[in-house]
């Protein structure tokens, strides 16, 4: 079944609520503008002498990421002292 020419160059509604205008509104832009002038997104892959590059991402020394893995001890609970393990070595009944 192919569908009319006349329906394929009309145009959507700004709040169209059609799966095609809610993945476009979904896409993150690919260019989107840094927040600082000094760090560098990732460059959009190009074709030279037969090989695919692309430009690397750069960070000022503001933003650079950490070598070391983050700190993620200060979000445990601390619920006390531990409590010793003690191992039952006769089968008991449970009360009640």
């Amino acid at each position: 079944m192919a569908a009319s020419p006349y329906y394929l160059r009309q145009t959507h509604t700004p709040d169209c609520a059609c799966s095609v205008c809610w993945s476009a509104r979904q896409v993150i832009p690919l260019h989107s503008p840094s927040p600082c002038p000094d760090c560098r997104p990732p460059g959009l892959p190009y074709r030279e002498d037969g090989r695919w590059l692309c430009r690397p991402r750069s960070f000022c020394a503001k933003h650079d990421p950490s070598r070391r893995p983050p700190k993620y001890w200060h979000v445990v609970y601390d619920s006390g002292k531990p409590t010793p393990f003690v191992p039952v070595r006769e089968a008991f009944q449970l009360e009640g």
